[in-house]
């Protein structure tokens, strides 16, 4: 039986396995493994919402043994460190409980077709103190690690006496990129609700000080200008601080050093600037490592698979494939997305020897959430030319939207419904953020 591996519990590796484990795990067509070195998966959008304590983990989280359960395909825990490509064999290295007890012991899982779905990670560019003084938003145990701070933070402020002209708080977040515009929003509405039970002295312009920079001389410089400038509008109606055309030099345990000279204090500070691929891609492989670019990427062609085996795919952040009009695909959710429906279709048939049409990444557009005040948002599509842009209760219903969609991927039309229920009941009995 042909043994397809895919490494990574993502948005697009635990959707590519749902619907192989689905059409194939379920025919005995191929045997379907996913490997992730977590045992749940959260929709990595949300993680700025974890962050502030918005929503309830437990109830996004995704059991892998679970879901791969009821989808008919298998999971493995593990950290993925070697690839044998003359014998086709993964290395996993071994796993640990908190106390250092081992779970699982260094592995090697042997496959036909291997998918590499790792993600990717957030890039400091070696900015002197930004390992040890900011917390980075790439993983939803980072996210519950500054979640802790914040609400330990809250807690401590409430006994410290207020200096005249500035917040007794305040957060740093390096980053004008749509993680950085989406946590300062989040937390300005945190704040008011973590008012409300009890640490009253928190308010969100008088004692939270939120401080957003970012080196471009424009937040979300990636998107569309009008979507960056309706953005802006919306956090000074929060009165949240922005910063552009500020390079962070040092992190320190007191706040921001810039290249121009400025200072800026912070009580906690997130680093929420640049992407790259994990370290270990870069040589992996064996003796004839697998092509990678400077941010760690693996190089795949217009099939997704890797450019120097043609056993191996990679797709998602941590690939990099050029588009032919020699543009790259960016690395977003709704990319990766994307790209793993692709491989549902082009796995069977190149399993088969069939020939596959390259993949093509169409932009739909993109949407920014700023919390419970607004959503702005870019379409693009067959029905406009150029972009359309969107704001307020309809960017904030379509992004709620993509949250469905991969819902729906993962779990059918049912089960969507069902936790949609779930969701709305939740609200009327739980407090509307995590106060533990």
């Amino acid at each position: 039986m042909h043994r397809i591996v895919i490494v990574g519990g993502g948005a697009g590796g635990l959707a590519l396995a749902t619907q192989l484990g689905k059409r194939l795990g379920r025919k005995k067509l191929a045997e379907v493994t996913l490997v992730d070195a977590a045992r749940t998966h959260v929709w990595k959008p949300l993680l700025h919402q974890l962050a502030a304590g918005s929503f309830d983990t437990h109830a996004e989280e995704i059991e892998f043994l679970a879901q791969a359960r009821w989808n008919h395909f298998k999971f493995r825990l593990g950290h993925l460190v070697g690839i044998d490509r003359v014998n086709k064999t993964v290395q996993l290295a071994a796993s640990y409980d908190d106390t250092g007890a081992e779970i699982t012991p260094d592995q090697l899982v042997a496959y036909d077709t291997l998918v590499i779905a790792v993600g990717s990670q957030t890039n400091d560019f070696g900015t002197p103190g930004a390992a040890q003084h900011t917390i980075k938003l790439d993983s939803p145990q980072a996210a519950k690690r500054f979640n802790d701070r914040l609400l330990n933070a809250c807690i401590r402020a409430q006994s410290v006496p207020r200096v005249a002209g500035s917040g007794r708080l305040t957060v740093a977040i390096v980053g004008g990129g749509a993680t950085g515009v989406e946590l300062a929003a989040e937390l300005h509405a945190a704040a008011r609700v973590l008012a409300n039970f009890g640490l009253d002295h928190i308010h969100p312009e008088k004692d939270l000080q939120i401080v957003l920079v970012e080196a471009a001389p424009r937040l979300l410089s990636q998107l569309p200008e009008r979507l960056s400038e309706a953005a802006v509008r919306e956090l000074r109606k929060l009165a949240i601080e922005v910063h552009t055309n500020e390079k962070v030099i040092e992190v320190t345990a007191e706040g921001l050093k810039m290249a121009s000279g400025k200072v800026i204090g912070s009580t906690l500070c997130v680093w929420a600037a640049g992407v790259k691929a994990a370290d270990f891609l870069n040589g992996i492989g064996g003796d004839k490592p697998l092509e990678t670019n400077r941010l760690n990427q693996l190089m795949v062609n217009g099939n997704l698979q890797s450019t120097r085996d043609e056993h191996i795919f990679a797709f998602g952040d941590c690939a990099a494939c050029q588009q032919p009009d020699g543009t790259w695909v960016p690395p977003r959710a709704a990319a990766a997305y994307q790209q793993a429906m692709y491989l549902v279709k082009a796995l069977p048939r190149l399993m088969n020897g069939e020939p596959v049409v390259p993949f093509v990444y169409k932009d739909q557009g993109s949407l920014v959430s700023l919390s419970e005040y607004s959503s702005v948002g870019s379409l693009m599509g067959s029905l406009t030319r150029g972009s359309l842009f969107i704001e307020g209760r309809l960017a904030q219903f379509m992004y709620w939207g993509l949250h469905k969609q991969h819902q729906f991927a993962l779990g059918g039309v049912r089960k969507t419904l069902l936790i949609t229920l779930a969701e709305m009941l939740d609200r009327t009995y739980r407090p509307r953020i995590k106060l533990h």
